[in-house]
């Protein structure tokens, strides 16, 4: 009965393989489904209580400038572990075990901040989120890669991306929930319960479904069977990698600090309740992500990735016009709506981006790390930014300062609109 069933495990290596010029979709077996299950669960995990800790040190007396300076710490701890994190994963068969050290470092900064609000417990806290979020993109990304390859990566990585945003939807709310029934401390018990599923779903996905050479980019190429691999120099001669970091940069400059910011923007207005009004925030903002995950399937299927990109830094300098210009409760719904579809899209087109970029080198999940710190160094500065021009300038004027940065990533793309193409076809 094992034999069987280990026979049932392997099957989406053989359907990626020989599907020829089709696009392969795997087969829901329990690999895949344990994949999902742990892309739901994982989706607490990777980003902590993430927009709740800003409303949380609020109500203990933090200000925004403070706060948004020790999510930066946290934030730059995390940039500067994503190309090590992505290193270790491609050289690594414990990738399950990866995964499980990643849920308790959050499931321990989670205990942390309830223990205590200080600054060093906090910081503390801060640094092993990042640390445990570094490590959880390119683990997700390696693992469906060894499950399903190069032919199958495309369907199963947005059929992850749903599951994820799903779980970060049904988060929020039962956060929103608790927070508004049992006080926001509720919301930590939340995380270590979304913590320990996320361990129980990755010990279901069997060892022997994930091959590890493929997981890194080596089982199309037949000159790289042998193990190797590109040297980590030719990352600075990948233009199109490096255009791709670069815009990614500036957008998550300006879109990292507008979900916490804008909610404590209303809540400071006395425009909402804050545990309430902050999942709904995130519930929004997941539930077009769902929609928008599957849907960039097909356009990445049929148009490419260079399009959808395009729409994904668009759609940050309207958010934050309207961000700046309404300050109300009503106005999560066009901002959050805009976040979906930006954050929405590049979850599936980032990954699936890269690895076709990379394929063959052995070096996909360095790939992963290098962008993901392109994204950390915005995303670390973000907050910062945000919450001293809060504090000096206004929440407007944050708003509007934060979207213009996209207005960087979109000069950049479309200058560099043939370079990617190109690179998009050739490799495809």
């Amino acid at each position: 009965m094992l034999l069987n069933e280990e026979n049932v495990m392997t099957q989406p290596h053989t359907t990626a393989a020989c599907t020829g010029k089709t696009l392969a979709i795997p087969r829901l077996n329990r690999a895949l489904f344990a994949l999902c299950a742990l892309n739901f669960f994982m989706a607490d995990v990777q980003a902590g209580i993430g927009p709740f800790l800003g409303v949380f040190l609020q109500r203990h007396g933090w200000q925004t400038g403070p706060i948004g300076t020790v999510m930066t710490v946290g934030g730059v701890a995390g940039m500067l572990a994503t190309i090590p994190a992505g290193a270790l994963i491609d050289h690594t068969t414990k990738k399950r075990l990866l995964v499980i050290v990643a849920a308790l470092c959050t499931i321990s900064a989670s205990l942390l901040l309830l223990s205590s609000q200080a600054v060093p417990v906090v910081t503390v806290s801060q640094l092993a989120t990042a640390l445990a979020g570094a490590g959880i993109g390119p683990l997700m990304a390696a693992i469906t890669l060894g499950i399903v390859r190069q032919k199958g990566f495309n369907t199963q990585i947005g059929r992850n991306q749903a599951w994820n945003h799903a779980g970060n939807m049904a988060g929020a709310g039962l956060s929103g929930w608790l927070g508004w029934q049992f006080g926001l401390s509720a919301i930590f018990f939340l995380e270590v319960a979304f913590g320990l599923f996320a361990i129980s779903a990755v010990l279901l996905i069997p060892e022997k479904s994930i091959d590890h050479k493929a997981a890194r980019g080596l089982d199309d190429e037949p000159a790289h069977d042998e193990g190797t691999t590109e040297g980590l120099r030719s990352f600075l001669r990948h233009k199109p990698l490096l255009i791709l970091a670069s815009c990614l940069c500036f957008f998550h400059l300006g879109n990292a600090a507008m979900l916490p910011l804008y909610g404590m923007a209303v809540v400071s207005a006395g425009k909402g309740n804050p545990a309430m009004f902050t999942a709904m925030t995130v519930m929004v903002a997941q539930a077009v992500m769902i929609v928008v995950s599957l849907l960039a399937i097909r356009v990445v299927r049929n148009r490419g990735y260079w399009i959808v990109l395009l729409i994904s830094f668009a759609a940050l300098p309207l958010r934050g016009l309207i961000a700046g210009s309404f300050i109300q409760h009503w106005g999560v719904w066009p901002v959050q709506i805009l976040d979906g579809i930006g954050a929405g899209l590049q979850s599936v087109a980032v990954p699936g981006l890269v690895a076709r970029l990379l394929n063959g080198t052995g070096r996909i999940n360095i790939g992963q790390g290098v962008v993901m710190t392109a994204q950390g160094i915005g995303a670390s500065l973000s907050p910062a930014l945000g919450g001293w021009l809060a504090e000096d300038l206004g929440y407007p004027v944050a708003f509007y300062s934060l979207g213009c940065f996209a207005i960087l990533s979109l000069g950049l793309w479309i200058g560099s609109a043939s370079i990617l193409r190109s690179a998009d076809q050739v490799s495809a």
